[in-house]
């Protein structure tokens, strides 16, 4: 087995548009012992066709969740460094020479296992400073040994040994462009959220706890966070970032009800 210094892990899912441009931001440079890993999630376009003409080596893995998906790459990366990027997201010229300089490092010199990674959310087209979209860390960069394993149904959560650190270049984060493809995702990971509170015996939903819901995301978006100094996309996201936790909980209504059927 060859051993190499670190490998890239992007997991995808029909994301032909924006994946080449997620590797181009990797192969900014030639990299010696570097490894570059997609783990397709059952693309059913030519996602996986063209991380292979990029030069990735593409993993078909349908078997479970996002956090699984990552688990695989976990298991079939050879690096001793890993990081984890989404089709999304792009690497920055800095961002790559602050990685570059830890992975190859000499141990002793390193005193973390992990590493959090600032992002720069643009979203409906506009880079998001406040709303709690600022710096916004992502836990991306890992010592291969020391990550154990990554869990969670909505929001995948690592489990590693040893110390986090935080890197000081960004990586950007193509996070919505409209509002129609923000309603279809929305409509998908509602569902799952409301399962998730259906499972947990969450108390019965009645005519309040919508006002508060929604009352309460929106202050904090667009008051607390000061969402409305990122303008009309600031004011925009905070109101939909309210009727996203709104959907939620009405779908956890419908399913308290018997109403809505989902499968887990």
């Amino acid at each position: 087995m060859m051993d190499f210094v670190f490998t890239v892990i992007i997991t995808t899912y029909n994301r032909r548009d924006l994946l080449p441009h997620a590797i181009q931001s990797v192969l900014g440079q030639t990299f010696t012992d570097f490894e570059l890993l997609v783990i397709d999630n059952g693309s059913t376009d030519s996602t996986a066709v063209l991380a292979k003409k990029a030069g990735a080596q593409v993993v078909r893995y349908t078997k479970g969740s996002y956090s699984e998906a990552r688990n695989e790459g976990l298991r079939q990366a050879k690096g001793d460094w890993l990081v984890y990027i989404d089709a999304d997201e792009r690497v920055t010229p800095l961002l790559r020479q602050e990685i570059l300089a830890i992975v190859t490092a000499p141990k002793y010199k390193l005193d973390k296992s992990a590493y959090a990674i600032p992002r720069r959310n643009i979203i409906l087209g506009r880079e998001m400073h406040y709303g709690g979209w600022w710096p916004d860390y992502v836990k991306r960069l890992y010592v291969r040994k020391c990550l154990k394993t990554w869990s969670g149904e909505i929001h995948e959560n690592p489990d590693f040994e040893g110390e986090l650190g935080h890197l000081d270049n960004p990586m950007v984060h193509l996070k919505h462009d409209n509002l129609h493809d923000m309603i279809e995702k929305s409509n998908v990971w509602s569902e799952k959220e409301a399962l998730l509170l259906y499972q947990t015996n969450h108390p019965k939903m009645v005519p309040w706890r919508f006002g508060r819901i929604f009352l309460t995301e929106l202050f904090y978006r667009l008051v607390k966070l000061q969402g409305f100094r990122d303008g009309l996309e600031g004011v925009i996201y905070a109101f939909y970032q309210a009727f996203y936790r709104f959907m939620v909980y009405a779908k956890l209504w419908e399913l308290q009800l018997g109403k809505l059927n989902i499968k887990n």
